[in-house]
């Protein structure tokens, strides 16, 4: 059975950081999709940054432009993590963050951002910016 668990969120002042940890289990992650979402009240749950396994050793990583330039995103495949650094956090960043995984290894680029890809979620970790 998969199971994600996310870590570390909290609450932070504007310009602050955080890094939010995904820990998975239940099967081997190494070549599927693996990112994060978040969401706030009413409204739909958003795309924020996935990394994607292109082949050999190689991975891509996509960003929300909301977050482009203050959000990294990581993995370490043998750990079954894949980490968010937030950076510089705005106001508009608080959110509750999900961690997801697809299971399509050949998804496509065109279908990164959707939630509908990801087959698994995590129970989410809220984040708060606020002064």
């Amino acid at each position: 059975q998969v199971q994600l668990v996310e870590s570390g969120g909290g609450f932070v002042l504007p310009g602050g950081s955080l890094r939010l940890s995904c820990a998975a289990s239940g099967r081997t992650f190494s070549s599927l999709p693996m990112g994060w979402f978040r969401q706030t009240p009413g409204k739909e749950r958003e795309f924020v940054a996935t990394t994607r396994w292109i082949g050999g050793a190689a991975y891509t990583k996509y960003y929300a432009d909301s977050v482009k330039g203050r959000f990294t995103i990581s993995r370490d495949n043998a750990k079954n993590t894949v980490d968010l650094q937030m950076n510089s956090l705005k106001s508009e960043d608080t959110a509750v963050y999900y961690c997801a995984v697809s299971s399509s290894r050949g998804l496509i680029v065109s279908e990164i951002s959707k939630t509908r890809n990801y087959d698994y979620w995590g129970q989410g970790t809220q984040v708060t910016v606020s002064s």
